[in-house]
């Protein structure tokens, strides 16, 4: 199962670098930080559709995708383009990414960043809001339901927002049930790294109108976001298409794709 191989591997080396960096300190360098921007704020719905641009070097399903040498010059391009906050990927072993990224992204933009991981310890989180990220993800399929509560307030607790990944109706309801008030639905199955398109616009409707409704993966061209807008999405999350690509003109297509108010009728 890849996600539970990656959620492994990301713990693994959570503890490798518990280690030489203890968790003490960690806790410490959390509570010293600025308090966190407001990614609820930030990503609340609008009258067009939002973007959370991805700096994201490799992936299982599609290998190499960017070099990406200089992460805080991609994140000031995306802020430049339009996006609304920035995800960062800091797996190791599958994403190519790190905490060095996540912190030079945080040090070169004033929107809020992402720490996208396969987050499932109390010090992956402390670690994501020592280098100044404002959201943390949790993936549903990932962690139990104890876990699950304990991480969502832990990150809530920090001041940072929880963005709260589902894959199946069943997952939403536990995110509902924690009271989520950004939730994610993610196109790519973790655990098959089977795509569906579609699986967003059949949940769309279950989230509340209060919560910001993020659809993932599957966007490689304007017309994929004008299909998750009328589909209900208040943000939509790009990754691959914006670091193969210009990513500021192909952020500002993607937008463009998106401008207009999601209908009473897109599931709102």
């Amino acid at each position: 199962m890849v996600l539970a191989d990656l959620t492994a591997g990301a713990v693994e080396d959570a503890a490798r670098r518990e280690l030489q960096r203890p968790l003490r300190d960690v806790e410490r360098d959390a509570l010293a930080q600025a308090p966190a921007t407001d990614a609820r704020k930030a990503l609340a719905p609008a009258d067009r559709v939002k973007i959370i641009a991805e700096v994201k070097r490799s992936s299982p399903s599609r290998g190499r995708l960017a070099e990406i040498p200089d992460p805080a010059l991609q994140a000031s391009l995306y802020q430049r383009g339009g996006a609304s906050a920035i995800s960062v990927l800091t797996e190791e072993r599958r994403f190519d990414g790190s905490l060095a990224d996540l912190d030079a992204v945080v040090g070169a933009v004033s929107l809020p960043v992402l720490r996208k991981d396969f987050i499932a310890t109390p010090y992956q989180v402390l670690e994501a809001r020592a280098a100044g990220a404002s959201l943390a993800l949790l993936i549903v399929a990932g962690l139990d339901r104890q876990v699950l509560g304990e991480l969502y307030l832990l990150i809530r607790e920090l001041g940072m927002t929880p963005l709260v990944e589902t894959h199946s109706a069943e997952e939403l309801e536990i995110a509902l049930d924690l009271g989520a008030e950004v939730i994610g639905v993610n196109a790519r199955d973790l655990r098959t790294l089977e795509l569906d398109r579609d699986l967003f616009g059949r949940l769309s409707d279950r989230i509340p109108s209060t919560a910001v409704k993020i659809a993932e993966s599957a966007v490689l061209q304007p017309a994929d976001v004008e299909h998750y807008r009328r589909a209900g999405a208040d943000v939509v999350l790009i990754g691959e298409a914006l670091v193969t690509g210009d990513p500021v003109t192909t952020l500002q297509s993607f937008l463009d794709a998106g401008d207009f108010p999601v209908s009473t009728g897109a599931a709102r």
